[in-house]
């Protein structure tokens, strides 16, 4: 019996690969049953044992099963290919009878190239299975893996906004050709159920090109790629984060080019944040596909990326993934590649314009795929760089100048000279400073990781945290409201208010906790303090992150029902004040913020207050939280905005004095508390030494650890005596 010969492929590439499907172009296309092509690694199903023969390639060919790029996987060993999809499978029995529609199990180059085929069962489904059901729209900010929308010819058509791109100029936001339309249509999305204007199209688009000008080099002379990416020009600056919802910060371009394209990516794990579906998790499975064939000309996508299993890190992903990637609205989603290690950031690989749908092996199943072109290639054509600087999301919630400037002044007062000298060796770990600047692209500031880290890793476990609607009644409890039940000390405890919550019928991540959440983290800080050695990474990441949630408790909105309005209570309702008054109206007045709060210090400093415990820290929030509510009522608030239709300036010569006011008492409470956990802890027995700035990196490393201030709900918080315990319900 003569032996199979035994060939080597790895060594192909992959413009080889893309060599052999040219020349055999004539031959698969009059091919009644080859629907597509792309070129990628061999795949193996389960019929496929792991025996030296199946490694080799030296099988006979003819298998039971149909192969589909579901039920199939790419090994270790799977060999260089041109994938070739078939809406018809030929069973062994009949491979004489249809010898003319067998597929060449190999294709040779006139030069003694050999390339390997790999046979895919795809029937095509014209309709695409993912409808739009719910677009997640933005709350406060506007940025990546949100809805644009474009009203053309009586109907709605949606897309998901990319990312943020710049020509050095200017600011774009990136989305696809078929919605951004011709230059001036106009894009919109909500806010809080309100239509805002996201920008006009700038009429800079690219949509088919020549796949050799794209790949200088490789063969594809009849062949074009689909890029359909658009530029809008953003209306305001100001209003934009460069982070994707869902995503976060992300590293820097993954670029695929002739000299980068490479097999190794096919196999790799993809995710995005599509506004209709919202986390997708997918696996790059071919390279160039080829899907249509036009007048002679080829159509191509860069990338076809599949469903996969999502992984734990993959949090809150559609449960039928197999559906949800090629739902419609999200198209314009970026997909990132997956980092190899958990403190690396995901890097932006390609555009999502399209789908492909796919029955299974069964005649029953339908997959959906989604096809996506290289960001390098439209950058490169757009003559624009994406944005990623975290910068750029400064001004987000009470952010920048809320809580920022909450830090910046609690440093102000008095306190331990130690402690001072280590505040100010870390002064823009803690708050942006632009005068000196982390030199880290991948670092938030410490005060702004509750908003722009936890909310995003952390999710619905993280949303409770940041408030407390105090003035909301208890209809089981003599119809008191919440503030007035805590002044009694028995009832400042996490299960009273749980019961309280509970008579309500409240949802769990509508449960406020943010005094026990400030009392949580001023224990992190004191047992920091007592590790051995003294943990001052530790330290210094609770003192920075207690200072967002601090900031959220001077923040009236923070502490009321009406934290985006009246809701149905009171017509007109005043919905969307949240982000007004904390983020836009600050954001306008930031000088005159500064000014205020500089000459109302200049009349009268302060003293810090004498907390002396985790539980009087906890009481020290409750209180500040209530002098916010009488000073500076959020009924003042809703009816200023509902009175001025929402004008920063007459917003702020209204507000402005008062809210300065609650920054001052907010900065007094928060330096307290560092003072108080510093000296319980032993601060002022550390050796100077010890004291100057720590690496950012190793800040960064902590906060993205989840089990770091675990992010809970109230069920999980318990007081023992003065103890707050947490840890799982009992």
């Amino acid at each position: 019996m003569t032996k199979a010969r035994r060939r080597n492929y790895a060594s192909l590439s992959v413009k080889d690969l893309l060599d052999a499907r040219e020349a055999y172009h004539v031959h698969l296309c009059h091919m009644a049953n080859v629907v597509a092509t792309a070129v990628g690694r061999y795949r193996f199903t389960a019929e496929d044992d792991e025996s030296e023969e199946t490694a080799l390639g030296t099988r006979p060919r003819g298998r039971t099963q149909k192969r589909t790029l579901r039920n199939s996987e790419v090994r270790p060993y799977s060999w260089p290919c041109v994938m070739v999809f078939v809406s018809d499978w030929i069973e062994p029995k009949d491979f004489a009878a249809r010898v003319d529609d067998i597929v060449p199990q190999r294709l040779y180059l006139p030069d003694g190239r050999v390339v390997p085929t790999c046979v895919i069962y795809a029937e095509k489904r014209e309709e695409r299975a993912g409808a739009v059901q719910t677009l997640r729209f933005p709350e406060m900010m506007l940025g990546g893996g949100y809805p644009s929308l474009a009203d053309v010819q009586g109907q709605t058509r949606a897309a998901t906004i990319g990312c943020l791109v710049s020509d050095g100029d200017l600011l774009y936001a990136l989305t696809n050709a078929h919605v951004a339309g011709e230059a001036g249509r106009e894009l919109y999305t909500l806010v809080g159920g309100k239509r805002e204007l996201l920008g006009r199209s700038a009429g800079k688009e690219v949509g088919k090109l020549p796949f050799e000008r794209a790949y200088p080099g490789f063969a594809g002379p009849r062949s074009v790629l689909n890029l359909d990416a658009a530029l809008v020009r953003i209306e305001s600056a100001s209003r934009w984060t460069s982070r994707v919802f869902g995503i976060g910060q992300f590293g820097e371009l993954a670029d695929i080019n002739a000299e980068t394209a490479s097999l190794d990516l096919v196999g790799c794990d993809v995710v995005a944040f599509g506004a209709a579906s919202g986390k997708l998790a997918g696996e790059i499975q071919g390279l160039f596909y080829r899907y249509r064939s036009v007048g002679g000309q080829d159509q191509l996508a860069d990338l076809l990326i599949g469903p996969r299993e999502p992984s734990e890190k993959d949090a809150d992903t559609p449960k039928n993934m197999a559906r949800a990637i090629g739902s419609h609205g999200n198209s314009g989603a970026v997909w990132f590649l997956e980092a190899d290690a958990p403190e690396k950031l995901l890097r932006p690989i390609a555009l999502h314009w399209g789908g492909q749908s796919f029955v299974g092996a069964h005649d029953e199943e339908v997959t959906e795929y989604a096809l996506a072109s290289s960001l390098g290639v439209i950058c490169r054509e757009l003559g624009v760089d994406i944005v990623r600087d975290v910068r750029l999301g400064r001004e987000e919630r009470w952010g920048a100048v809320g809580h920022y400037t909450v830090g910046q002044v609690a440093t102000r007062f008095p306190t331990d000279e130690k402690l001072a000298t280590l505040l100010s060796n870390n002064r823009n770990r803690i708050f942006e400073d632009p005068d000196n600047p982390v030199d880290a692209d991948d670092f938030t500031p410490l005060a702004m990781v509750p908003d722009l880290e936890w909310r995003e890793l952390r999710g619905d476990f993280e949303r409770p945290t940041h408030f407390a609607d105090l003035d909301q009644r208890g209809p089981l409890h003599q119809n008191k409201t919440l503030l007035e039940l805590s002044e009694d000390d028995d009832f400042f405890d996490p299960r009273e208010w749980l019961g309280f919550y509970d008579s309500l019928n409240f949802d769990l991540k509508d449960g406020g906790s943010l005094p026990f959440r400030v009392w949580q983290l001023y224990d992190v800080m004191v047992g920091a303090l007592k590790e051995s050695p003294p943990n001052l990474v530790k330290f210094v990441t609770a003192a920075g992150v207690v200072t967002h949630y601090v900031g959220d408790a001077c923040q009236p909105l923070h502490a009321t029902r009406w934290h985006n309005g009246y809701g149905e209570e009171r017509i007109p309702n005043g919905k969307g004040v949240h982000t007004a008054y904390e983020s836009h109206m600050l954001s306008a007045h930031a000088a005159d913020l500064n000014t205020t709060i500089d000459d109302i210090l200049a009349q009268f400093m302060p003293s810090t207050r004498d907390i002396s415990s985790g539980h009087a820290c906890g009481r020290a929030i409750l209180v500040l939280q209530k002098r916010t509510l009488n000073s500076l009522s959020p009924e003042l608030i809703v009816d200023t905005f509902i009175d001025t239709e929402g004008d920063l300036d007459v917003m702020w010569s209204r507000l402005g004095r008062p809210t300065a006011e609650r920054i001052i008492d907010g900065a007094n409470v928060l330096a307290s508390i560092w003072k108080s956990a510093w000296e319980k802890g032993g601060g002022p027995n550390l050796d100077e030494s010890v004291l100057g700035a720590i690496d950012p990196a190793a800040l960064s490393e902590l906060y993205r650890t989840t089990s770091f201030a675990r992010s809970v709900w109230i069920t999980w918080m318990r007081r023992e005596v003065d103890r707050l315990v947490i840890g799982p319900p009992q």
